[in-house]
């Protein structure tokens, strides 16, 4: 039988079932434990341990909050945060093979560098292109023969010039002050090589890509993450030692790295647990009736492993400030509604 603080804090493995899965630390639900919110004792349990950051990734720990805060840092990030995407095409010229609406989908999903902080929000009903609420772009390229072309090639990089389309192609047209407002190094596709269209000899596009600013939940194009995901902490408690051939076999049950294997003093092979992070929960070493009473699976209820993925407009770090502060002004303007409620 579990005991009591586990229930609360973990979530039981086990071979053909997890237990505990349901968050039951509230108010009143068990006799001698204060589950009321405390501010003092969340800020204090409160910890965030970056593992991984870079200019489009990060891993971090987050610590001592409950899923549901977890999941909606997860689902601001991918639906409410803004960013700059390819809302409309102006099609000049398109002979190559793809169809207009095929081609302009393809565009909108182009990762934009732009500060979406810098723009507003474009009224539906407003069609004029203003320097603070659009971008524009033009991709105008034809393709040709190349007369320096090897006679004996078939490589259509050298057959041809222009054959491949690529988002280098993009060239931002400035609009009223944009020309001061940013740098050339400001705007523009995030990399330069995306594939966007094939051409050959007689082909050519010439398209207007007219730029808005938009949220995930409008449509997918205007995520500025590529995923945002967590998930809980594993927790792995040998009960008692395991030597030599046992232990060997226990450390081909996890993740590599998950489970070390240690020299004692009597020369002894001793399984020891060196990074649970690593694991992926498989359960495979409950499968063995050797190890069922000697190997403990958990997971810490209150200990999130985050992953964000950008898509490169903005950092991850500066991704996760800006959730944190949106969830904040969705708590206050709920309070204030509140206020309003009582106070009428």
């Amino acid at each position: 039988m579990a005991s009591m603080n586990n229930i609360r804090t973990r979530i039981k493995l086990e071979d053909t079932e997890i237990l505990h899965t349901t968050s039951t630390n509230f108010p009143g639900n068990y006799s001698g434990y204060d589950d009321r919110l405390n501010l003092d004792e969340f800020r204090q349990n409160l910890q965030v341990q970056i593992t991984s950051l870079d200019d489009t990734t990060s891993e971090f720990d987050l610590i001592g909050i409950d899923a549901a805060i977890a999941n909606a840092f997860r689902r601001i990030l991918i639906a409410e945060l803004p960013s700059m995407a390819i809302e409309k095409v102006h099609v000049t010229e398109n002979s190559s093979v793809l169809p207009d609406d095929v081609l302009a989908h393809r565009l909108g999903l182009i990762p934009l560098r732009a500060d979406p902080t810098l723009f507003i929000d474009k009224v539906a009903a407003d069609t004029k292109e203003r320097e603070d609420d659009t971008l524009i772009f033009k991709l105008k390229v034809a393709c040709k023969k190349n007369p320096k072309a090897p006679t004996d090639g078939d490589d259509p990089k050298k057959l041809y010039i222009n054959s491949n389309v690529y988002t280098e192609h993009m060239e931002w047209i400035p609009i009223g002050n944009q020309i001061t407002k940013f740098k050339p190094e400001d705007i523009g596709p995030v990399f330069p090589d995306i594939l966007i269209v094939k051409l050959r000899p007689g082909q050519e596009v010439d398209l207007k890509l007219v730029c808005h600013k938009g949220i995930g939940r409008d449509h997918a194009k205007f995520s500025p993450v590529c995923t945002g995901s967590y998930r809980l902490m594993p927790e792995i408690i040998l009960k008692k030692p395991i030597y030599d051939e046992d232990a060997e076999h226990l450390q081909k049950c996890f993740t590599p790295g998950v489970i070390e294997l240690e020299q004692d003093n009597d020369g002894h092979r001793r399984a020891v647990v060196s990074k649970p992070r690593l694991d992926m929960c498989s359960r495979e070493a409950l499968r063995y009736p050797a190890f069922k009473d000697s190997v403990e699976l958990n997971k810490i209820r209150d200990h999130f492993i985050f992953s964000i993925e950008s898509v490169g407009a903005l950092r991850p770090d500066q991704l996760f400030i800006d959730s944190i502060k949106l969830l904040m002004s969705k708590c206050d303007r709920l309070l204030q509604e509140i206020d309003g409620n009582i106070n009428n």
